[in-house]
């Protein structure tokens, strides 16, 4: 019998300059340190000088509400508000939002009370959840969330607001990443060229301990988190501005410190539910699911930018 199944030598051809093409893009793709975590030898994190020097804000001057959603988180907690409260920015709205923590997370916040706007140590209904609870108590017209194991660095708050404030067509900004362990020691730095909404579309690059955004665009969406994503509910939000018009910036500096550490939320779930969370975004940003080979094709021009910036940027 005749193997109708047989592939013809296009086909074949086809296949082969598939897995040549996918092969070359990974070698590639082995010296970009976006999505890398450990990249070298953990040392000393050392804050340049120059970003303690604040720069001039004009009256009035825009209060920035950052929201801190936390559960178990006693061991990272205090680093990640202290890391706020010490920018001493003049018009600060700072919520923590505890989910009942069973450490010892509340004592830790009531130490802080005084400096927050709000706090509460209640059962929710996840970090989705607590983000959105902690922002329905903001009034703020600049806007963040930081996780309770990650650090603004020095001065990023006053950096800012002046960007907002002399670049009023702008409605969301990002900066560059720099990764810590679990004892706030240096082990990576992500540096990002510049905004491309395309690449957006097929994958989340923007560091979410740097991202900050306008009142004005986030009652446009709807002023809320989508609870139904557990684990990309950052890349969401982003796509939703991106489709009301939102106007991006990254800006060329550390703004924050992502903390790797052994029990977060980043290291267990993305393998599972947070992998379908993303092919679900990529599967509505395009009507249709892509490939493995599809979703490095489409990134590769951003991540070889980013390549020339990390050269061109070494030691920044």
């Amino acid at each position: 019998m005749q193997n109708t199944t047989a592939q013809s030598p296009t086909q074949t051809r086809k296949k082969w300059l598939r897995r040549r093409i996918l092969s070359f893009l990974r070698f590639l793709k082995s010296f970009v340190q976006l999505g890398k975590l450990a990249q070298y030898p953990s040392k000393p994190l050392v804050i340049p000088k120059y970003y303690f020097n604040e720069k001039t804000l004009s009256p009035p001057i825009p209060t920035i509400s950052i929201i801190t959603p936390s559960y178990n988180q006693a061991a990272f907690l205090e680093k990640t508000i202290e890391s706020v409260i010490e920018q001493d920015y003049p018009k600060l709205e700072y919520i923590i939002q505890d989910g009942a923590s069973s450490d010892h997370s509340a004592e830790i916040i009531q130490r802080y009370q005084s400096q927050l706007r709000f706090w509460e140590s209640k059962k929710d209904d996840g970090q989705t959840n607590a983000i959105n609870r902690g922002f329905s108590h903001s009034t703020g017209e600049i806007m963040a969330y930081l996780n309770s194991d990650d650090l603004l660095l020095p001065g990023s708050l006053n950096y800012v607001a002046h960007f907002f404030q002399t670049h009023p067509n702008i409605d969301v900004i990002y900066g560059n990443r720099i990764i810590v362990n679990e004892n706030g020691d240096e082990m990576g730095r992500w540096i990002l060229p510049g905004h491309s909404s395309y690449t957006l579309r097929w994958s989340d690059f923007i560091p979410q301990e740097t991202l900050f955004w306008r009142r004005r665009i986030w009652e446009k969406i709807g002023s809320q988190l989508d609870e139904h994503f557990k684990f990309a509910m950052d890349w969401d939000l982003l796509l939703r501005f991106q489709d009301a018009g939102a106007r991006f910036a990254h800006i060329p500096r550390f703004l924050g410190a992502f903390r790797v550490h052994a029990a977060q939320k980043t290291s267990s779930q993305i393998n599972t539910q947070g992998l379908k969370e993303m092919e679900e975004l990529r599967f509505r940003s395009h009507r249709r699911k892509a490939s493995y080979f599809e979703v490095h094709l489409r990134t590769s021009p951003y991540y070889l930018k980013h390549l020339f910036y990390r050269i061109v940027n070494k030691g920044s």
